[in-house]
């Protein structure tokens, strides 16, 4: 939610790919085949900082020790009641819509935009190369957005914490 990455880009975190508040993913693993660095804003570090570790594990999440976390279609059966129960307490009538996991990234998106950060910012953050790096200006703009990004994803947890409280 705090990064906008893919769901199993960030349940397969190796160690390596974590360094100081910067996640850098290789292209071997992007869905674009492309390098993908994720500025890590202070709530998503202190998030980090409270994951319960493996010992001799590669895998940053995990809950065996030997492969990644999994187990997102149980995950979402228990979000799922979850928000029913929180829905039924505030006596909320009207069906929730259907939803996926994938549909957190759209909210990133979504969210992003609306507290103002720019389109081509946000596709940066989303690892896209569609819109402002699609085509021929793909071929000419080879920028990462690195410092927008960092900007971006500060302004996003800011924004969640806000919620959250």
């Amino acid at each position: 939610m705090l990064t906008g990455a893919r769901r199993n880009e960030i349940a397969r975190l190796v160690d390596p790919e974590l360094a100081d508040d910067m996640i850098s993913l290789p292209g071997s693993r992007t869905k674009n085949n492309l390098p993908h660095d994720i500025p890590l804003p202070p709530l998503a570090l202190e998030i980090l900082a409270g994951v319960q570790r493996f010992p001799n594990c590669k895998y940053v999440f995990s809950t065996n020790g030997r492969t990644p976390i999994s187990g997102f279609s149980k995950l979402k059966k228990a979000l799922d009641k979850i928000i029913a129960e929180q829905r039924a307490r505030d006596s909320v009538t009207e069906p929730m819509p259907p939803w996926r996991l994938h549909d957190v990234r759209r909210s990133v998106s979504t969210g992003m935009g609306d507290i103002g950060v720019l389109p081509h910012i946000v596709e940066a953050v989303l690892n896209h190369i569609s819109g402002s790096k699609a085509s021929v200006a793909g071929v000419y703009n080879k920028a990462k957005y690195n410092p927008e990004k960092r900007v971006a994803l500060q302004a996003w947890a800011d924004h969640v914490r806000g919620i959250a409280q």
